[in-house]
């Protein structure tokens, strides 16, 4: 039976949640989600608000729209509320929509409706009060109900008519629009604001309307709230009337019939999305029957008259500009499409990466491609497909290149002898620290969160300094020319200062983390505490060179021959050899400590699947700090396989022909009594 507090607890969570990025998203105009994200926990609100009737609160997306207004402007009411759209995001939701408004109304299903289509921009909505032709009243949309008296703002717009004198405008209209800034005109504002939403918001909302005269601000009318002696039948009779008073509309504005050509349109401009000079997240349905719209009125906050089909907030189309390598700390070279900058849910994208050769090979990707751009939660932006119909006839095969575009050395493709096959990724031959760019990325990894965890001392830093030539190693960091830092751009006695504290307080470190921070390829942090115990002490790692045996290391559960011949190769080069010797002068490396006495002492684990009230990382904590050991694969040496929700079949089947003990990690807890 379902816990009544339990779900009330995860509503109001989710309340509390909603209430606080509204603030930063239409406040502050500083979002911490994606519009993705955004509309996912909306949606699981209302989802919870639907299942289960008991829950209601005022501050719920069914109820509210926006937020409240700031204090920095006087409020001022709206006559006609300005709420928010239902979101459609496929072609089964679209018939929903259409569904409901034809039970709402008793239609017959077969019934057939006509919607003016219009873009969604993404920007700032407004309402412009006209009386007698006059603008009198400037309003932001605020919570909804309230906004921002904003006249003298939305008066430096060129694009709002400040007096219309023609035959037959109406004697009072409040009409209503989207605010916005054109990409190109972004990129002069790029440094200040995350993306050109958040410009047109924070311009528009700027005390003294002289500044928010400074910003190239656009508006594009759409539709109207107060309408005394509305003389009009159709949506898109009024859109056009709109354009015969000297207002901007979209020149994309259409009308549609039949839910599959909604689709076609859908699929069709979102494809050519990149070319508009606006940011659009999606295209509006109105029913294009005002007397039907005013029929069907309003449910919650929303309209049951309109929706808005939202575009993949994961993906877009753009122009590829160009091609560049990127050179990793590996040595494994990257090319990234510099693309034409594109909104993909709320972040402005205008590098996309093309993983390897085989990859650009394979979608056949040039430059001057238009390219379908994919980005989910934090995974950086890939290029998935070319729109061939789109392709210059003039376009040229990529060729990718042959020499490290760094220092010069060739590059190849490793021959895995353990798999028989060449490695995918083209790495540049150099070693060590000669190749400038590896370089870079070692010294980026050195200080990384996961290593050092100098605070301060970031990869544009890092990047600053080389070009300073004040770093070439990892050990040039502790011997740093504060007195040159000081007098750097950006710099000065505080922030130099901090920078001295954080790097004299990254020298405490443990074993496993300092070999981490060497960034020996295939050495993660994983197999950097594996090899840690292993060795225990500083002193044991700092006897490793050239004439070691990496044998010793084949003992270690989850350390392999591709790990063994890695750390080989890394010793096998003085340069190496003497940066592990100069950081051991500069560090205060702690001993590995190993947990002799626990209540798992001698029995070894192995987890597959999802665990239930627990994560992974947990449970291999709980083995550890009891003494117990975690294995990498099933063999003889495992003594119990602990298994979540669907967990790796081989697995099971490999411990059940071993005799080997399976276990949920409620037994694991158990057997720690």
């Amino acid at each position: 039976m379902e816990n009544k507090e339990s779900i009330k607890k995860i509503y109001i969570d989710k309340i509390k949640k909603i209430i606080r990025h509204n603030e930063l998203y239409y406040s502050k105009d500083k979002p911490l989600i994606t519009d993705q994200e955004y509309d996912n926990l909306k949606k699981s609100i209302l989802d919870l608000e639907k299942k289960y009737k008991y829950l209601s609160h005022k501050n719920s997306p069914s109820k509210n729209i926006g937020f409240k207004p700031s204090k920095n402007f006087k409020k001022q009411k709206h006559k006609v509320p300005m709420l928010s759209l239902s979101n459609i995001f496929n072609k089964e939701d679209l018939e929903n929509f259409e569904k409901k408004i034809k039970n709402y109304l008793d239609f017959n299903q077969i019934q057939k409706f006509e919607y003016s289509v219009e873009p969604k921009i993404d920007g700032i909505s407004a309402s412009l009060t006209y009386v007698n032709g006059n603008l009198e009243l400037g309003v932001s949309r605020g919570d909804g109900y309230e906004g921002e008296l904003i006249t003298e703002n939305l008066k430096t717009i060129n694009d709002i008519p400040k007096k219309i004198n023609l035959k037959g405008f109406p004697k009072n209209i409040e009409i209503r629009g989207e605010v916005y800034i054109n990409k190109s005109d972004f990129e002069n504002l790029k440094e200040k604001f995350a993306n050109p939403r958040n410009a047109a918001s924070g311009s528009l909302r700027q005390k003294e309307s002289i500044e928010t005269k400074k910003i190239p601000l656009k508006f594009i009318a759409y539709t109207f709230g107060l309408f005394e002696d509305n003389y009009f039948n159709k949506q898109s009779e009024f859109l056009n009337s709109l354009e015969k008073w000297g207002f901007k509309i979209s020149k994309y504005n259409k009308v549609i019939s039949n839910i599959d050509e909604l689709i076609k349109n859908h699929e069709a401009f979102e494809k050519k999305r990149y070319e508009l000079e606006y940011d659009v997240d999606g295209l509006v349905y109105k029913l294009n029957n005002l007397k039907l719209q005013s029929r069907l009125g309003f449910v919650g906050n929303a309209p049951r008259w309109a929706a808005a089909h939202k575009f993949s907030a994961a993906s877009s189309f753009s122009k590829i500009l160009n091609i560049e390598i990127q050179v990793g700390r590996t040595g494994a070279l990257t090319p990234v499409a510099k693309v034409k900058p594109v909104n993909i849910g709320g972040v402005l994208v205008s590098n996309a990466t093309l993983h390897n050769e085989d990859e650009i090979k394979k979608k056949d990707i040039r430059i001057g491609d238009i390219v379908k751009i994919e980005r989910a939660g934090d995974v950086i932006p890939h290029v998935v497909s070319v729109d061939f119909n789109k392709r210059s006839s003039n376009s040229k095969k990529y060729k990718f290149p042959n020499k490290c575009p760094s220092c010069g050395s060739y590059v190849e493709k490793e021959f895995n002898k353990y798999t028989k096959k060449y490695d995918v990724v083209k790495r540049c031959s150099s070693e060590g620290y000669t190749c400038e760019k590896i370089a870079i990325e070692k010294i980026k990894h050195f200080v990384s969160k996961d290593a050092l965890n100098i605070d301060g001392l970031g990869k544009k830093v890092v990047e600053k300094f080389w070009e300073k030539k004040l770093i070439r190693f990892p050990q040039d960091i502790f011997k740093l020319d504060y007195n040159k830092i000081e007098n750097l751009e950006g710099w000065g006695s505080q922030s130099t200062s901090n920078l001295n504290y954080s790097i004299n307080k990254s020298k405490d470190i443990s074993l496993n983390k300092f070999i981490y921070s060497l960034g020996i390829r295939h050495i993660g942090q994983e197999n950097a505490k594996l090899i840690a115990k292993h060795l225990q002490t500083k002193e044991n790692f700092f006897k490793i060179d050239k004439k070691y045996d990496f044998q010793k290391f084949i003992n270690i559960d989850g350390i392999g021959e591709i790990q063994i011949s890695s750390l080989r190769n890394f010793f096998l080069l003085k340069e190496n050899i003497k940066v592990v010797r100069e950081l051991s002068n500069y560090l205060n490396i702690e001993n590995e400590t190993v947990n002799n006495s626990g209540k798992l002492k001698n029995f070894s684990f192995l987890i597959t699947g999802k665990l239930e009230n627990m994560s992974r990382a947990e449970v291999k904590a709980i083995i550890e700090k009891n003494a117990g050991k975690i294995l990498s694969s099933v063999n003889k040496k495992l003594d119990y396989l602990i298994v979540g929700e669907k967990p790796t079949t081989k697995k099971v089947n490999q411990a059940k022909e071993l005799g080997i003990k399976i276990i949920n990690n409620s037994e694991l807890i158990k057997l720690l009594n």
